[in-house]
């Protein structure tokens, strides 16, 4: 007999007083005779009754918490509380043992810096089942999203020669002999016997390569996983993240923020829709753990309240320098509240003031335009310049309660002399960059883009606190487990 999903049992009246079969792992085992049962199909457990005096004293010995089991017996309404119906069982089939002395998942709380120690097992929880539901879902909504508007799915190099950000913190790739390492007369590594031959590293965005796209195809998007060798351990970073990179040919800034704002709002919809009970336990999760923490340290929203914040509200668009004097005439600031005081424009903004401009200033979430040039990235498009001789560019961040930056994108500069005098004023290589200056010589175009970091995302639309809680196998200083 083929075995039911849980989830269609529990939703299904049709079926009751028929003979069904079941497949799952115990979650309890009350009394030698009611399995709490749980396949992976929704967070709820469907309750077995066991048939004590019928069933072998050696089977009911291997029923413990963590075992595989198939159950055989008649679908029934059920007279007991958190339960609509249950299984009265006929037959029961041990399909994998789980022995409660070495099994680490007995049934009672485990913090989630255990869980993380175990992070092959936690998937067996219910935290880490809604976590990953909701990733799910939120990672079919970004593809939804796109293909609905005809966008082009593209999927970029994991392996490059090209720092887009420019950042140089890059994890390096190389077949060569780390023992005998191969020098040239001037003492530098010769990559010439190496795989590619020439130094690679693994990607930090798929941002140059989608323009390449964008550029013919009109609209694309990409979501591929992106690597960071920054040595933070932080909650907020990670060495491997999944990006999700959009690139629009005759797009300027303002088409750049309208299709990310939209973008947000239906994936956080979507999300609300298909994990309604997933994001429910979540937020009772949530409000458990808060308890625990000072007044000063807990969320000022309950989890929905904060995901309707954000649909419910259009982001506010400012300039980076409105901001910068909101946040100089602030209370906080002016009373040394900040941990990195705001003395004046040119600083690069902390998460606090991000955070204080989104929860206490404007109450709605936020976008800032016209950052200073020193800090971005080369291949974004100068704004005119201010009456005060300032250099800004056609940047966009979206700023989130919480969280903090999300979303992170630009107008790109499409013009070949100003790219190509930019690159030469931040030291990046334009003769091994001929490939993307190419672009701008051959039927250039305005276009915008911008990146998104998925892990942020659903560490959003969770309410997870630590970002190694919401991908499956986190990798960070020290730590490349599984």
């Amino acid at each position: 007999m083929e075995h039911i999903r849980i989830k269609k049992l529990l939703q299904s009246q049709e079926l009751l007083d028929q003979e069904v079969t079941v497949k799952g792992w115990v979650r309890t085992f009350r009394n030698n005779q009611f399995i709490a049962l749980n396949d992976g199909s929704c967070l709820k457990n469907l309750q077995i009754v066991v048939d004590f005096a019928n069933t072998p004293a050696e089977t009911l010995k291997r029923i413990t918490t963590g075992a595989a089991i198939k159950a055989t017996g008649t679908l029934t309404a059920s007279m007991g509380k958190g339960q609509s119906v249950e299984i009265k069982a006929q037959n029961i089939e041990i399909l994998g043992d789980a022995d409660p002395e070495k099994y680490p998942l007995q049934p009672k709380r485990h913090s989630l810096e255990f869980l993380r120690e175990i992070a092959h097992l936690r998937f067996r929880t219910n935290t880490f089942q809604a976590v990953f539901k909701v990733r799910n879902a939120l990672a079919f909504a970004i593809h939804k999203f796109f293909q609905e508007k005809d966008f082009v799915y593209m999927h970029t190099p994991i392996i490059t020669a090209s720092d887009a950000e420019g950042a140089g913190e890059m994890f390096q790739v190389t077949t060569l002999d780390l023992k005998q390492v191969p020098k040239d007369e001037n003492g530098k590594v010769d990559f010439k016997n190496d795989f590619f031959g020439k130094q690679t590293n693994l990607t930090v965005s798929g941002q140059l390569e989608g323009e390449l796209a964008a550029l013919a195809f009109g609209n694309i998007y990409t979501f591929g996983p992106t690597f960071r060798a920054e040595n933070s351990n932080t909650t907020r970073h990670l060495a491997e993240f999944w990006m999700i990179e959009p690139e629009m040919a005759f797009y300027d800034l303002e088409d750049n923020m309208d299709l990310a704002e939209e973008m947000l709002k239906y994936v956080i919809s979507y999300a609300l829709e298909t994990c309604a009970d997933e994001i429910d336990f979540l937020q009772q999760r949530l409000m458990e753990e808060e308890k625990s923490k000072p007044q000063k340290d807990r969320s000022p929203m309950a989890l929905k309240e904060k995901l309707a914040f954000c649909l419910d509200n259009d982001f506010e668009r400012l300039t980076y320098t409105e901001a910068i004097e909101i946040l100089r005439r602030s209370k906080e600031n002016q009373k040394k509240r900040f941990k990195y005081p705001v003395e004046g424009w040119g600083i690069d903004l902390q998460s606090e003031h991000e955070r204080f401009l989104v929860e206490k200033h404007f109450k709605k979430p936020v976008i800032l335009t016209d950052y200073p040039a020193d800090i971005k990235a080369f291949y974004m498009k100068a704004s005119p310049t201010s009456e005060e001789g300032r250099n800004t560019v056609k940047a966009m961040d979206i700023l989130f309660p919480g969280i903090g930056e999300l979303v992170g994108g630009s107008q790109r500069e499409e013009d070949y002399d100003t790219l190509l005098e930019r690159m030469k004023q931040m030291n990046i290589p334009t003769k091994e960059m001929s490939w993307f200056l190419d672009t701008r010589r051959f039927g250039s175009v305005p276009h915008s883009g911008f990146g998104l970091g998925f892990e942020r995302l659903v560490l959003f639309v969770t309410g997870m606190t630590n970002i190694r809680d919401v991908i499956p196998f986190p990798r960070y200083p020290g730590h490349a487990e599984f």
